[in-house]
């Protein structure tokens, strides 16, 4: 159809062109031809009346000067006659009409005009008798003006007729075109209705259909090669939706299993919290009471290494009563110290100053710290941080130097940065990352104290408040922890 509407056009604009063509040719040929010729007929017939009158004038009176008009009437009748002979180029009919009009105006000359300007004056009645002559020798070349003027305007009403029928056609064919079109273009919106709105809105109804949630309702497209090609990968579009769903759904019930199996350790894991700091903590009283009991009463029955013996097992029962709390302390972090309010740091520091003042006086620890900010998080977390962290700084000090601990804070986009410094035994950077991990000690038990469970407390303190902490590596006299702590409460910062 559109290939047809194409060719419909192009014939409609040749046919429209050639009839516009041929309505300016008629149009052209009567103002550029036709009517300026019947000017120069017009303007001819007073160049040859200036000829008459210039030779009646002449045979009149016999003055020369007054054959002036004569020699310029013969002048413009030779520019005009060949204007009239440029006008009329390829007018076959009218060229005839103009030559027999110059023949007679040639003989009118000859015969007539110049014997009367060259002769001899007889006396006034001859002069009468010779300007009668040229006037009577005249009139033949009068006919043959008045027959080339006729020929001219019957050449102009043909040509008016000519241009009325041209234009008639013009419109006609114009009318045509524009009525073709029109049926086109109607025919065009039927076809589209037909071939391609039709289908398009069946597979609009399958689509609303499926985005109703019938995704199981298949698209079968028909129209045109490139309305089918679109239903058919909507379709395709339709069944992977089907199989992501599918998985989703898969994903989200397996989700759910792992969410109550993590429920059932959970629950598990505070069944154990229970048991491990009320029946395993009560046996391991009693041997510790029993064993020390045993020292006291039998002290002087027992030898050196009976004595050392019941020290082995007071120590062990000692030492696991404080692993068990540790790992007690350990699976509290996120589960049962959970809070998120605004915590004075400041309030914290004086806290763990507090609790480490004993240990601090004895070492003559020295402790530099600027006004800390408020953060958000758990109290009792953020007590056990600080506490760790300064605990180690004087537990691990230089037998050279008493502690001295710096602390920095800095603030950067919403997150505030820590950097606690001291000058004790420092930490090989090898370390760096072992030393994080729970349970895991750099030194014999025998010369520092301790479970290994203090640096791990803190890493799992720090990533449960949304920071990082690592061992600063640029520190080398002493050891240099830096953390970070968010100055705002996650959900506070998205409102």
């Amino acid at each position: 159809m559109l290939v047809s509407m194409v060719l419909l056009i192009l014939v409609g604009a040749a046919l429209g062109t050639q009839v516009l063509a041929d309505t300016t040719a008629v149009s052209n040929r009567l103002a550029d031809r036709i009517s300026p010729a019947r000017t120069a007929v017009v303007q001819l017939d007073a160049a040859l009346r200036d000829q008459v009158s210039g030779t009646r004038a002449y045979v009149l009176s016999g003055r020369a000067e007054l054959l002036e008009p004569y020699r310029s009437g013969a002048a413009a009748e030779q520019a005009i006659t060949a204007r009239l002979r440029e006008l009329l180029a390829g007018e076959t009919r009218l060229l005839t009409e103009l030559d027999a009009l110059q023949q007679q105006a040639a003989l009118w000359r000859r015969d007539t005009t110049e014997p009367l300007l060259t002769g001899q004056r007889t006396g006034a009645s001859d002069a009468v008798l010779a300007e009668q002559a040229g006037t009577q020798a005249f009139a033949g070349v009068r006919t043959r003006l008045s027959a080339l003027d006729t020929a001219l305007s019957e050449e102009r009403d043909r040509g008016r007729q000519a241009l009325d029928d041209s234009r008639r056609v013009r419109n006609i064919v114009f009318l045509g075109i524009g009525a073709l079109l029109l049926a086109a273009i109607a025919a065009i919106a039927v076809l589209l209705r037909v071939v391609v709105l039709r289908p398009l809105g069946r597979l609009g109804t399958a689509v609303r259909v499926v985005a109703a949630g019938d995704f199981e309702h298949r698209l079968s497209p028909h129209g045109p090669a490139d309305i089918a090609t679109l239903g058919r990968d909507v379709d395709a579009m339709r069944c992977r939706l089907v199989d992501a769903l599918v998985t989703a759904g898969k994903a989200r019930d397996e989700s759910e299993q792992r969410q109550l199996a993590l429920t059932r350790s959970n629950s598990d894991l505070e069944q154990f919290a229970y048991v491990a700091s009320h029946d395993l903590q009560e046996p391991l009283r009693k041997v510790a009471s029993f064993c020390q009991l045993l020292q006291r009463r039998y002290a002087d029955v027992l030898d050196e290494r009976g004595q050392q013996y019941i020290d082995f097992a007071v120590d062990g029962a000692t030492r696991m009563q404080r692993l068990i709390n540790d790992l007690l302390t350990f699976s509290r972090i996120g589960r049962v110290y959970d809070s998120h309010q605004p915590v004075d740091l400041n309030t914290v520091l004086q806290q763990v100053e507090q609790t480490l003042a004993t240990t601090i006086d004895d070492t003559g620890a020295r402790i530099d710290r600027p006004r800390l900010p408020t953060v958000y998080g758990d109290p009792t977390l953020l007590t056990m941080l600080w506490q760790n962290l300064l605990g180690n700084a004087v537990k691990f000090r230089h037998p050279d130097r008493p502690p001295h601990v710096s602390i920095i804070a800095a603030a950067d986009s919403g997150t505030w940065t820590f950097t606690v410094r001291d000058n004790g035994i420092g930490i090989d950077l090898e370390f760096a990352d072992k030393i994080f991990v729970i349970f895991q000690r750099l030194h014999p038990r025998e010369k520092y104290t301790g479970t290994g469970i203090g640096l791990a407390i803190c890493k799992r303190v720090v990533e449960h408040h949304g920071g990082q902490i690592r061992l600063d590596p640029s520190h080398h006299d002493g050891a240099a922890f830096e953390f970070t702590l968010p100055e705002r409460e996650a959900h506070a910062d998205a409102s």
